[in-house]
């Protein structure tokens, strides 16, 4: 019969083994004798394990993001992502006239890209998704464009803004 137990104090804790004849009076015990496996060694490699676990994953989550070009993620929703971007970075710099031109840039480009993509317009794919996202972004882009010499209200702008990129994650 084998058996493990744990003796003597911190920090070198061993795990002991000792072995039972099938006599009670001949118990022998193997004393002093560590078989190599302290506990300081067992959470270590726990530790260790734990570490690595959380590096893989976070490089496969690194590696689902969306190639880019220039800056533009490479995805059907990536060109409205960066001109949305471009709008909300120069209006926060307080150069609204930009803002508004750029917000105006992207209403009609999505206009057009839903007007003339056929079948794989979201419109036609998916229409709540396309009227939600189609919704978000004239809420953005209204606020910039009512406002070309003056900052629309900066609050309102960044929920606009956040709103409408979280869409367009969805419609990705």
């Amino acid at each position: 019969m084998l058996s493990l137990r744990v003796i003597g104090f911190r920090p070198h804790t061993h795990l002991r083994s000792f072995t039972a004849r099938k006599k009670k009076e001949e118990l022998r015990l193997m004393i002093n004798r560590p078989t190599g496996f302290s506990a300081l060694n067992f959470v270590s490699g726990f530790l260790f394990t734990l570490v690595l676990a959380l590096l893989f994953a976070n490089s496969a989550v690194a590696q689902t993001k969306a190639p880019q070009t220039a800056g533009v993620d490479n995805t059907k929703m990536g060109p409205y992502r960066a001109l949305a971007s471009l709008a909300f970075n120069a209006s926060q710099k307080g150069d609204n006239s930009t803002a508004a031109t750029l917000a105006k840039i992207l209403e009609r480009t999505w206009d057009k890209s839903e007007d003339y993509g056929g079948d794989t317009a979201l419109s036609k794919t998916n229409k709540k998704l396309f009227d939600e996202l189609d919704k978000a972004m004239d809420q953005f882009v209204s606020l910039l464009v009512d406002h070309p010499t003056s900052a629309p209200d900066a609050a309102r702008l960044r929920a606009a803004y956040t709103n409408y990129i979280d869409k367009l994650k969805e419609a990705d």
